[in-house]
């Protein structure tokens, strides 16, 4: 399996979804995830499909090709870890993976848009309890996450935002929410487009 080069204790970001396409937007957070949660780098891992989308997205090594040509940064690598791993849930995929790089610290990111609704995600409760969570406010969804059932069923865990830099020292359960300034772009007003 392909997957970047990583050293042992290393702090990793995980960004996973469709990325159909990859825009500014999910560079734009990667980039901050790597400043924000001090990490040594961000892999994307885009997913062969979404249970939670009606759609599947359009095939995994065209949006590999495009996320490609648009990361310009050295510390993001974009993989399809997940169709290697022929994973489906996140939840698969994160136990795989902390298999075979049992040194590695990692985070799992992603847009506040998801937190409102990571309760339906397959194993949600596994996740949160496998890698500490990086949550990125997203345009229009900036404090209806604060009130998910992730951040009520595990408030007593939660960073503040100014410690933000120490998640990827930390164990599981823990997670951060941290602002960001916002890109108001999305794949699917892309698609729309």
């Amino acid at each position: 399996m392909e997957i970047p080069l990583a050293s042992r204790r290393q702090k990793i970001g995980l960004l996973g979804g469709s990325f159909d396409p990859a825009h500014e937007a999910h560079v734009h957070i990667s980039k901050h995830a790597l400043k924000y949660f001090d990490l040594d780098q961000v892999w994307w891992l885009l997913t062969p499909s979404n249970p939670l989308k009606r759609n599947d997205p359009s095939p995994v090594d065209e949006r590999l090709r495009v996320a490609n040509l648009l990361v310009e940064h050295p510390k993001i690598f974009v993989t399809k870890i997940e169709n290697e791993l022929n994973t489906v849930y996140t939840s698969q995929t994160l136990k795989l993976i902390q298999i075979r790089c049992p040194n590695v610290r990692f985070v799992w990111l992603m847009g506040a848009d998801n937190m409102i609704q990571f309760d339906k995600w397959m194993n949600w409760k596994e996740i949160v309890y496998r890698v500490p969570i990086g949550i990125l406010a997203r345009p229009d969804h900036t404090l209806a996450p604060l009130k998910s059932k992730l951040a009520k069923a595990f408030s007593s865990y939660r960073l503040r935002a100014n410690q933000s830099r120490d998640l990827g020292n930390l164990k599981a359960p823990y997670w951060c929410y941290k602002n960001l300034p916002l890109l108001n772009v999305s794949s699917s007003q892309i698609r729309a487009s």
